[in-house]
C-alpha cells in the first residue's frame, strides 16, 4: 500500500542553510557563523557567547563567503574569497569591532591557500602563494598586525601541501612523484635539505598529519602494509613507524587533538557512522556525556584555547544539524541554532545502513533511503556518488530526500572506504 507524504519544496530540501559552520573564538567570548545577509549573500556574522548581539562583520557583494577562521587575536577573522569564480583566492583579514577588511594577499592573479596557525605565534600565519610560478605554490609568512608578507619555503617544483612543527617552521611536506604515487619530504631544520621518509605507490594513499609538540615525532596517516587507511607515528629520530590506530577494514577518519599540547586524544572511522578509539582517558566522560545528551552523530567543532568549552554538532539523517556550545566542567549543553530550521517537523526518510555480498565475492556497504509511508515495492534511484577518493557517509541528504519523498527507494553505494577526512585540531 502507498501512502506518500506530502510533498516537500525543492527550496527547502535544497535550500541555503539559515546559519551554518559555527566556530569559537580561543578566548570563547565570541561565536561566528556563516548566515545570508538582506540580500541573500553569505556573510560571516559574530555574537557575544551568551548573549543575542549578533552583528555582521563582512560585507561581499556577491559571491558569498564559504571559508573563514578565527586567529589567535580575538578581535581578527581571515577568510578567503576569490573574484568572480575565477578561483584566485586571497586571504583577507576583518577586525570584528571596526569591520575594517585587509587584503592580506593582494596580488594579481595569484591564489592563496592557508598552511597554518599556531596559538604560539598570534601575530603570524603561513600561507601558500604561487606568486613566483603559477604551477607551483611557495610558502609565506605573513605578519597579521602590518600586513608584511614575508618568503619562508621554496617550493623546487612537485610539493603540494605543507606541514608545519610546534616552532612554527616548515619542515614537512607532501610531494608527486613520476610513478603517479606521492612521498613525504622532511628536513631536520629549515637550513638542511629536503629527504624522503616514506614513499606510497599509485595504488596507494598517505601523507602527514602533524608534529608532536618536541618534534621528534611525524604522524603520518598510510595505506601501506594493511588494507585500509592508519595513524601512524613516525620516530625521526630511529626512523622508525609505530601504529598509534588501525581498524582491519575501514579508513582512518581524522583525529581529536589536543588544543595546546598536540596530544591525540581520540582517532576516528568511519564505518556505517563516525565512530572513535579513545587514546587519552581525560575525555572518556565528555565523550559518554556526549553520545547521550541528544539525537544524531556528534562531532567537536571547536574547543577554546583552555579547553574548558567546546563547541559540538549533531547530524541527524532526518532533519538538520544542531549547534550546542558544551561547558566540561558543568557537563551540560546550551542550544545555538540549527542549520536548516524549516526542515523541522517535517516527514523526512531515515538512512539505513545496509551491505550485500557482489558477484566476486567482496562485500558492498551503503545506505539505503526509503520513502515514508510505502510498504510495496516502488522504482529504486541509484544514486553513484564520485571518486574513488570520496564515499557516501551517513546523515541528511537533499538528493536522497527530495527522491524519498517523491516515492522513489534511494541506493547509495560506497565502492570504495576511501578516506573522509575530519581533524579537530580545535584553538
Amino acid at each position: 500500500m502507498t501512502q506518500l507524504t506530502p510533498l516537500i519544496s525543492r527550496d527547502i530540501l535544497f535550500g541555503n542553510p539559515e546559519r551554518t559552520n559555527p566556530k569559537l573564538s580561543p578566548d570563547g567570548k565570541y561565536l561566528a557563523y556563516i548566515a545570508p545577509d538582506e540580500k541573500n549573500v553569505l556573510q560571516v556574522w559574530v555574537r557575544t557567547v551568551g548573549k543575542e548581539d549578533d552583528r555582521q562583520v563582512t560585507a561581499d557583494k556577491k559571491r558569498g563567503i564559504r571559508i573563514y577562521f578565527w586567529t589567535y587575536n580575538q578581535e581578527q577573522l581571515i577568510y578567503l574569497q576569490d573574484a568572480d569564480g575565477d578561483e584566485n583566492f586571497h586571504l583577507y583579514q576583518v577586525n570584528i569591532q571596526s569591520n575594517m577588511v585587509r587584503d592580506l594577499t593582494p596580488f594579481q592573479g595569484v591564489k592563496a591557500n592557508i598552511v597554518d596557525i599556531d596559538h604560539n605565534f598570534p601575530d603570524q600565519i603561513l600561507v601558500g602563494l604561487n606568486l613566483k610560478n603559477p604551477q607551483s605554490f611557495d610558502v609565506y609568512r605573513i605578519n597579521l598586525n602590518n600586513g608584511a608578507v614575508e618568503f619562508d619555503t621554496h617550493n623546487p617544483g612537485n610539493l603540494i601541501a605543507w606541514t608545519a612543527d610546534a616552532q612554527f617552521q616548515v619542515r614537512a611536506a607532501i610531494a608527486r612523484t613520476e610513478d603517479g604515487g606521492s612521498e613525504i619530504v622532511y628536513r631536520e631544520t629549515t637550513e638542511k635539505s629536503w629527504e624522503t621518509m616514506r614513499h606510497w605507490g599509485p595504488d596507494e594513499e598517505g601523507g602527514p598529519v602533524m608534529f608532536s609538540d618536541d618534534g621528534k615525532i611525524l604522524y603520518i596517516s598510510g595505506n601501506h602494509d594493511a588494507n585500509a587507511l592508519r595513524l601512524l607515528a613516525l620516530d625521526l629520530v630511529a626512523r622508525q613507524e609505530k601504529v598509534v590506530a588501525e581498524d582491519p577494514q575501514y579508513d582512518f577518519s581524522g583525529a581529536i587533538i589536543h588544543p595546546t599540547t598536540r596530544n591525540i586524544e581520540a582517532v576516528g572511522f568511519y564505518k556505517d557512522k563516525l565512530e572513535w578509539q579513545i587514546l587519552d582517558d581525560s575525555i572518556v566522560a565528555d565523550f559518554e556525556f556526549l553520545k547521550s545528551a541528544h539525537k544524531g552523530e556528534f562531532r567537536i567543532v571547536d574547543r577554546t584555547l583552555n579547553d574548558l568549552n567546546w563547541l559540538v554538532s549533531y547530524f541527524t539523517d532526518d532533519g538538520p544539524a544542531y549547534y550546542y556550545a558544551y561547558d566540561r566542567s558543568a557537563k551540560t549543553t546550551t542550544f545555538l541554532f540549527t542549520n536548516q530550521p524549516q526542515l523541522e517537523g517535517l516527514q523526512l526518510a531515515p538512512m539505513e545502513p545496509v551491505s550485500y555480498t557482489a558477484k566476486d565475492g567482496l562485500t558492498i556497504h551503503g545506505y539505503l533511503t526509503k520513502p515514508v509511508g510505502v510498504s510495496s515495492p516502488t522504482s529504486a534511484v541509484l544514486l553513484v556518488h564520485g571518486g574513488p577518493w570520496a564515499r557516501d557517509t551517513w546523515g541528511y541528504r537533499p538528493q536522497a530526500q527530495w527522491l524519498a519523498n517523491r516515492g522513489y527507494v534511494v541506493l547509495q553505494i560506497n565502492r570504495t572506504y576511501a578516506k573522509t577526512l575530519y581533524i579537530a585540531y580545535a584553538k
